[in-house]
């Protein structure tokens, strides 16, 4: 039998919660951050709100010196990182050489880069430390070298679906055995490269976004990091290990069709989903709550509702439907892992995290979204969505812990 994956520790660090703890109350209140960007100057864009990390000093979680050689993106990674090792407590259980990292990225050190290019402009000089944490895959090295885990390294960098495929090459490197533990997920800092490019884009909305609601019109950026750890289930269970919930397989696959827009039918999505859903071993009826990718964007919603109803039918109407991003944003690199956090807390916590600003549907968005509030109900089995650009799509599922009994996976 293939090796089950565990859920033993989670860390986050973004903008409605710098700590699990935090970001779940959040969560259950429906708290936004989505509002003026002061990072950078917005002042010439379409839309100048997103989700910033407020009333975040550096200082208190990092020496001066490290501070000069790693980026916002890492940092967010590092803070995040730390949450949940400390949480796992897999350091005092393993071998650095059995565990590994695996991360998403996004834009990784840019917002740096920027700082770099603006000072070479301005003065004709900067600091090269600027640019040395520039590529994506720094901040993964980052993370496996502050915790000295010498076992596999590696960075996926698949748009806003990289952090939820990090997690699903994550389990597949403990299922195979060449980890007992991984951490996944990913980090992203806000930057103007990014803010700009989408701006340019026109799928910014002014507003807050909307998903899945008749007036959306675009998405809200936002930055920070997620971190979870994954480790082989039975040796979890044998050091009496916390464990949130069970990770129970997923989908991943390629649309091939355009690079930014999805693909009408949302026949590659609705594939994606049926994968993730049979290597879990689970049937449709046992899915209670669907984490939507929901960014916010006219054609976004429409195909990923298209999907859900290609694959759950009738049932699609009375799943509960939720996208957290008018809360937290697009979180680029690490969207997939902020909402996986998220679909792990709805199974702990028991309860639908809303879709905050929804308040009209329409003919293509017509399911339970859940709106503006938070909801409480049982939830056993998450499938969470990722659909990327390019056509990069990825779904998790999560679930309760559960056991082999007569060859049928009932709950413990």
């Amino acid at each position: 039998m293939r090796r089950r994956v565990a859920i033993t520790g989670m860390g986050i660090f973004c903008s409605i919660g710098k700590n699990v703890e935090e970001f779940c109350q959040s969560l259950k209140k429906g708290k936004t951050a989505i509002g003026p960007i002061a990072l950078f100057n917005v002042s010439k864009y379409p839309s100048r709100i997103g989700a910033e990390i407020k009333d975040y000093r550096p200082e208190e979680y990092f020496e001066r010196k490290e501070l000069k050689r790693i980026s916002r993106t890492d940092q967010f990674a590092l803070i995040s990182a730390e949450e949940a090792v400390r949480a796992s407590e897999i350091q005092s259980h393993y071998s650095s050489d059995q565990i590994g990292v695996c991360l998403g990225a996004g834009a990784g050190g840019m917002l740096e880069a920027e700082i770099y290019h603006r000072q070479i402009l301005l003065k004709g000089t900067s600091n090269p430390s600027l640019i040395l944490p520039f590529i994506p895959s720094f901040t993964t090295s980052r993370v496996a070298g502050r915790f000295g885990f010498s076992g596999p390294k590696l960075t996926v960098t698949t748009a806003c679906s990289s952090s939820a495929t990090s997690i699903g090459y994550g389990a597949d490197l403990i299922r195979n055995g060449k980890c007992k533990a991984t951490l996944c997920g990913g980090s992203e800092a806000l930057n103007e490269l990014t803010f700009g490019g989408f701006n340019s884009l026109k799928a910014m909305d002014s507003t807050p976004c909307k998903p899945f609601d008749r007036r959306r019109a675009g998405m809200n950026l936002g930055e920070g990091g997620a971190i979870l750890v994954l480790e082989d289930l039975e040796e979890a269970k044998r050091r009496e290990a916390k464990i949130y919930a069970e990770f129970l397989g997923y989908g991943i696959g390629g649309e091939a069709y355009h690079i930014t827009a999805p693909e009408p039918s949302g026949t590659i999505e609705a594939w994606v989903m049926m994968e993730a859903i049979k290597e879990s071993g689970l049937n449709l009826e046992e899915v209670d709550y669907i984490n939507a990718h929901g960014t916010g964007t006219p054609l976004n919603d429409k195909v990923e509702t298209l999907s859900i109803k290609k694959v759950f039918g009738q049932k699609a109407y009375s799943i509960p439907v939720s996208s957290i991003k008018p809360m937290v944003g697009h979180c680029l690199g690490s969207a997939g892992a902020i909402e996986a956090i998220a679909s792990v807390l709805s199974i702990v916590e028991q309860f639908i995290p809303p879709t905050l600003s929804h308040q009209e549907g329409d003919e293509d968005c017509d399911l339970d979204y859940v709106p503006q509030r938070s909801r409480q109900k049982e939830v056993r089995v998450v499938l969470s969505n990722s659909f990327a650009f390019g056509g990069n799509c990825t779904a998790l599922v999560f679930g309760r812990q559960k056991k082999e009994v007569s060859g049928d996976r009932r709950e413990d």
